[in-house]
């Protein structure tokens, strides 16, 4: 999800909920105590100098019990971010302490704000020397014709 996206999502809501994967929601008590960008600037093992750039949520569960973040004062932090820091319309990654701070992705299911778990992968496959998975396919659905006696193929 883009930060264009929230910004247009957050004034039709009553309340800003977020929710793990898995269906376990964060509780309502949680902060945003961080919006900014990230860059990352880096080189893949294939020796490609990569970079990239994301807005960055940070969100903290506090003792404080009584705490609500509603979507008016969660689009003020984002315009006041936009303003100060020259944050650009990009892809959000959201930051939440589980067993560690975990990085997730951003989605909407109507009611509340998804956080996908990331991934992570090889960017450079063809150098990496990974063999790429083969398709599997049933004998019984191969057409024998192309290893008839004396065609050459066998």
């Amino acid at each position: 999800m883009k930060l264009s996206e929230i910004k247009e999502i957050l004034p039709a809501l009553e309340n800003v909920e977020f929710q793990l994967e898995n269906g376990t929601l964060i509780p309502e008590h949680f902060h945003v105590t961080e919006v900014g960008i990230i860059t990352k600037h880096f080189i893949d093992c294939g020796g490609t100098i990569r970079s990239e750039r994301v807005v960055n949520f940070q969100l903290w569960n506090a003792n404080d019990l009584e705490h609500r973040l509603k979507p008016s004062k969660l689009l003020n932090i984002i315009t006041l971010s936009e303003e100060k820091l020259g944050i650009e319309d990009r892809e959000i990654e959201v930051e939440y302490q589980s067993e560690t701070i975990g990085k997730y992705d951003l989605n909407f299911n109507g009611n509340h704000f998804i956080l996908r778990n990331k991934q992570t992968a090889c960017l450079a496959n063809d150098a990496c020397g990974i063999p790429t998975e083969k398709q599997k396919v049933k004998l019984s659905e191969l057409n024998n014709a192309c290893c008839a006696p004396n065609s050459g193929c066998c």
